[in-house]
């Protein structure tokens, strides 16, 4: 039988209707673990891998199947999509699912049931609402949960799962399906071929609201915008006013990489290991007007619910999802559409308005690429360029951008190194490219900020890159253990993933959150273990780290391009104290 014909034969059992589905929304890649009662899908993405369709990447542990697929929406601009087997097999998805939900990251989770007629009869991993109800599990981290008990259902309940991922909010979500209709045929093809043209953005924006916003902005003298990350497609457009009309710049912990570091007018993150540059600004007592650009004002994002610095009368929240809106009902205004048409129309605007202030002048580049210093505060400066041992977490982060191409996008793990890279590390390139175009350099776990995220994740975003640019995934020794099976797919996969592991033989973020919150010292302690040598037991290329020499004496561009993962075993310093002073004021209360 030629490939045509098995097609043909089985293109209308349910993983087939699915799978011409996700290929209609230009998904490559789906990400899972294979089991029996998901079999009939599995059977479909390997016909339609034969066939130069989408294909199954097969993880190691469902958690790391959902933050793979997460990396790759990061780097496509395309949904994500998991699978899972019933039973454990669904319930090892809920740590990344739930991940997704706190970022707003859209994903297509499907899981398998045991077969309908075995419901309530105890069957091997049932996982149905008379077993482990796996349906009630995923209730409150999906944006749409359902069941497809009967085949004629499903495309029906696939297209409202889509069209909900990409809601607002976005998010997850799940559809469970039993196995016997996950065999059953279903009638026809695709019966909704629309659904792409549903996905397209529109124009939603509230043009008196906007009247009112430009009028803000010319009358204020002066304002701050703070930018979040889900202003990736804006970044260059929120840049363009910045300058014309001279306004300081601050990115959320979860906006970083969105302002080139060396732009006069940074001034650096404020929130979660942030910069005293960036507070500064804000606090400053002549600012009339904060713009918060597409971010929620979390912990994190607000620098621990700030009133001075944020949440006052002065504060504007632009955001394209409502549940931004949730933590700022005291704005003086707020504003609901597409971040870029937004901007683009207040560029617009201005260009006709009559503003002293406001630059018409076309745009010029005024960074100044491989200026010396940031037109922002780093704490211990000193520290980034000292060569003392124990290699200081400070002295890595400056360097690595240094040594790695300007385009390498950088997942940074929950704990100390998420804290390092967030104040010291900054890409080199001024990202111009739109959302789902690589056009974010640096990017994290923050809202629920899941130990191993970005040692998944990374993989994930190197399949959307199709491997021709670096990654690197900057984990912690705790978060490596815990997850560290999934650099066996860059393996099989062959993808230039970084692996930077901060090895300070401990759980760095507890040992320092207890010394900063005169806790009890205890249950941080990790043995002293070669990473690089388990790396090379795998066929992964390992290095240890003790020094700056041993770093900068690495063929960077051999790593870069060679088809597979490296990781490097850094020996930090364990007493470097990381900047989490947020973190540990907000954990005493003193907020």
């Amino acid at each position: 039988m030629n490939v045509t014909q098995e097609r043909n034969q089985h293109s209308n059992e349910f993983g087939d209707l699915l799978i011409s589905h996700l290929e209609a929304l230009g998904i490559d890649y789906v990400f899972g673990v294979p089991g029996g009662a998901i079999e009939p899908l599995v059977n479909a993405l390997a016909r339609s891998e034969r066939r130069g369709g989408p294909r199954s990447v097969v993880c190691r542990h469902e958690t790391g199947a959902a933050f793979m697929a997460a990396g790759y929406h990061s780097l496509s601009g395309r949904l994500g999509v998991c699978y899972a087997t019933t039973g454990p097999g669904a319930t090892n998805l809920v740590t990344g699912v739930a991940s997704a939900y706190a970022s707003n990251t859209p994903l297509l989770v499907i899981s398998a049931q045991t077969a309908l007629n075995t419901f309530g009869r105890s069957a091997l991993q049932e996982s149905s609402c008379t077993g482990t109800n796996t349906l009630a599990i995923f209730e409150s981290i999906t944006r749409y949960n359902s069941l497809v008990s009967h085949p004629d259902q499903f495309e029906r309940k696939l297209v409202a799962a889509i069209l909900a991922a990409w809601g607002s909010p976005r998010g997850p979500v799940h559809l469970s399906v039993p196995s016997d209709v996950m065999k059953h045929l279903v009638r026809g093809e695709r019966h909704y071929p629309g659904l792409p043209q549903l996905l397209l953005r529109r124009d939603a924006i509230d043009r008196q609201t906007l009247d009112t916003l430009v009028n803000l902005l010319i009358e204020s003298r002066h304002p701050v915008f703070v930018v979040g990350d889900d202003a990736t497609a804006a970044a260059p457009a929120i840049s363009e006013l910045a300058t014309r009309l001279d306004i300081p710049l601050v990115t959320t912990p979860q906006g970083k990489g969105l302002v080139a570091p060396c732009n006069p007018l940074y001034r650096g993150v404020i929130g979660f290991a942030g910069h005293t540059t960036a507070v500064e600004t804000l606090r400053d007592p002549k600012v009339d007007l904060v713009v918060v650009i597409g971010s929620s004002l979390g912990e994190w994002a607000s620098n621990g619910w700030d009133t001075q610095a944020i949440l006052n009368e002065q504060l504007v929240h632009i955001a394209s999802q409502d549940n931004h809106f949730y933590d700022s009902p005291m704005a003086k205004q707020h504003v609901r559409g597409d971040i870029e048409l937004i901007f683009r129309d207040i560029l617009c605007r201005l260009d006709s308005a009559d503003c002293p202030r406001y630059s018409k002048k076309p745009l010029e580049q005024r960074a100044t690429p491989g200026r010396a210093e940031y037109p922002f505060a780093l704490d211990e400066s000193n520290a980034c360029s000292d060569d003392k041992l124990p290699l200081l977490p400070q002295r890595l982060m400056t360097e690595l951008p240094r040594l790695l191409p300007a385009d390498t996008h950088y997942f940074a793990d929950s704990g100390n190194s998420l804290a390092w890279a967030v104040h010291y590390l900054h890409p080199r390139h001024q990202p111009t490219q739109a959302a789902g175009q690589g056009g974010k350099l640096f990017h994290g776990s923050f809202e629920f900020a899941s130990m191993g995220w970005a040692i998944a994740c990374s993989v994930g975003a190197a399949l959307a890159l199709g491997g021709r640019t670096p990654v690197v995934c900057l984990t912690g020794d705790g978060s490596y253990l815990m997850s560290s099976q999934e650099i066996t797919v860059a393996i099989q996969q062959q993808l230039p993933v970084i692996y930077v592991i901060l090895n300070d033989a401990g759980y760095g973020m507890v040992k320092h959150g207890q010394r900063l919150t005169a806790a009890e010292p205890v249950g941080f302690d990790l043995p002293r273990i070669d990473y690089a040598a388990i790396a090379r037991a795998m066929g992964v290329e390992g290095h240890i780290i003790r020094s700056i020499s041993d770093l900068v004496a690495l063929d960077m561009e051999h790593i870069c391009q060679r088809p597979g993962p490296t990781l490097l075993d850094v020996r930090i310093d364990p007493e470097a104290q990381p900047p989490i002073g947020l973190r540990t004021r907000v954990l005493k209360g003193e907020q």
